[in-house]
């Protein structure tokens, strides 16, 4: 294989106790507004292959000031810019090569391949560093969704030309957040 693009489905909280249980709450609450039962929350992430080598791509907080050495391209506040001043309110987006995504073993569903044409995949790989980069959780760019990790993938797909209908979630799971970043990449300049 010289050229891939996986999509991985990751369980919001895998390896970790407080953001799965928080997870769980937000969408008993949401399922409750809209009427419809609960469903399985899922974090979008991306492995990009090219004769080069293999990009991991997701979104994680920001643990210290060495970003060039995990790919970073683009990072913003998280739940408010004034607290984005403090790295703990921070997220970066990773393009990394050789880089690792630790919950993938947790990943259901997944990998999903996407294509292995090579233009796609490196089209995918040009436009990560123009991701628009809005306050994690908030609704800035008026689509009605946080922006989150899910709104980052969904972004560089569209962005990247993928057909965004064919893409699918897993059964019985929704990724909040993913048709904020497909709206934000059809509009003029993808911001």
């Amino acid at each position: 294989m010289t050229a891939a693009v996986d999509l991985y489905w990751i369980p919001l909280g895998a390896g970790g106790h407080l953001v799965r249980f928080n997870g769980k709450v937000y969408e008993r609450l949401v399922a409750w507004r809209e009427r419809r039962p609960p469903l399985d929350l899922y974090h979008a992430a991306l492995v990009v292959t090219v004769p080069e080598g293999r990009f991991a791509i997701e979104s994680t907080p920001v643990p210290d000031s060495s970003g060039h050495e995990r790919g970073v391209v683009a990072g913003g506040s998280v739940g408010s810019r004034r607290a984005g001043a403090f790295r703990i309110f921070r997220y970066e987006v990773r393009c990394w090569r050789d880089g690792v995504i630790p919950d993938l073993a947790w990943a259901v569903e997944s990998p999903r391949r996407l294509t292995d044409d090579e233009i796609m995949a490196r089209r995918v790989l040009e436009v990560a560093p123009l991701l628009p980069t809005p306050v994690w959780g908030r609704d800035e760019l008026g689509t009605g969704e946080m922006w989150n990790s899910n709104s980052i993938v969904g972004w560089l797909l569209a962005r990247a030309g993928f057909d965004m209908p064919g893409v699918g979630m897993p059964k019985n799971g929704r990724a909040p957040g993913w048709d904020a970043g497909v709206l934000v990449a059809g509009r003029p300049g993808g911001r």
